[in-house]
């Protein structure tokens, strides 16, 4: 008998089918904590854009230190991303150089854990000459080849005009080039195994020491939006630069890019830049 008519026949017997079950929330960590940001308003800013955007539960692991060292317990275990479907790094952590803390941060990623990189993440976990380009299996290499491009400093304050370069991606397509109020822009050491997305440009005013040395005023370009497939497992990476000041990462401009990376991460993002079926919002 044709599956129709047996649809039929079950329907007059009056039998019900189940409906499928309701997509589980991801199970997001984003990590915070450290100098020279608000961390402490940022992780909630954070926390209510992504649940707000996307099918997700959102937990914060936050350090109030407002030192270049904060710590996270659940680091030291290696397996601590075992209950997470993706980490948020948003710490900024310059001067933890402990190799074997850093060690189970990165394997966690290199072993299929997504990752979305915040601004401050990409100047953490560094030691050795690390404002040289880092060279390839290096020991002070891992935390920049998980992130797929090595930055180490940025220039002033000053608002950033972003211009998004790939528009065939997902992440980016349909959103609109922006500039933002002042931010930092990050420099580009060397682009490792990173994908740009995005770029940011700067004017910078003119510059005068303490010695009367006059820096002229100049426009700098950089990177500030890339992904990057990181390991054996290609585990999908993605990162921004930008998100240094409270009215950025409020932002639904910045908010809207980090739940789509954050969405691409998992494999949970379509072609045409929306949630895949139960996952958005």
């Amino acid at each position: 008998m044709k599956l129709r008519s047996l649809l039929t026949l079950a329907l007059l017997a009056g039998l019900t089918f189940p409906l499928s079950a309701e997509q589980k929330p991801l199970r997001v960590l984003v990590v915070a904590g450290g100098c020279c940001h608000d961390y402490a308003n940022q992780k909630e800013f954070l926390k209510k854009g992504i649940e707000a955007r996307v099918n997700a539960t959102v937990e914060v692991a936050y350090d109030p230190t407002k030192s270049t060292k904060p710590l996270f317990e659940l680091f030291k275990n290696p397996d601590w991303g075992k209950n997470y479907d993706v980490v948020v790094h948003d710490e900024c952590a310059a001067d933890i150089t402990d190799q074997a803390y850093v060690a189970n941060i990165v394997n966690a990623h290199k072993n299929g854990l997504p990752a979305v990189n915040l601004h401050c993440a990409m100047h953490s976990y560094r030691w050795g000459n690390y404002r040289e380009p880092v060279k390839a299996g290096a020991d002070n290499a891992s935390w920049f080849e998980m992130l797929g491009l090595q930055s180490t400093g940025h220039g002033p304050q000053q608002p950033i005009a972003i211009t998004y370069t790939d528009k065939d991606s997902p992440i980016v397509k349909g959103l609109a080039d922006w500039t933002t109020v002042n931010e930092e822009l990050y420099n580009n050491v060397q682009i490792l195994t990173a994908k740009t997305l995005a770029q940011g440009t700067q004017k910078v005013p003119e510059r005068k020491d303490k010695k009367g040395n006059v820096t002229p005023a100049q426009e700098v370009t950089a990177v500030v939006v890339w992904t990057n497939e990181f390991g054996p497992k290609k585990t999908r990476i993605f990162s921004t630069t930008i998100g240094h000041n409270n009215a950025t990462v409020e932002d639904a401009r910045y908010l809207d890019l980090v739940a789509r990376g954050l969405l691409w991460s998992v494999g949970k993002l379509e072609a045409d830049g929306k949630a895949s079926a139960g996952f958005g919002k």
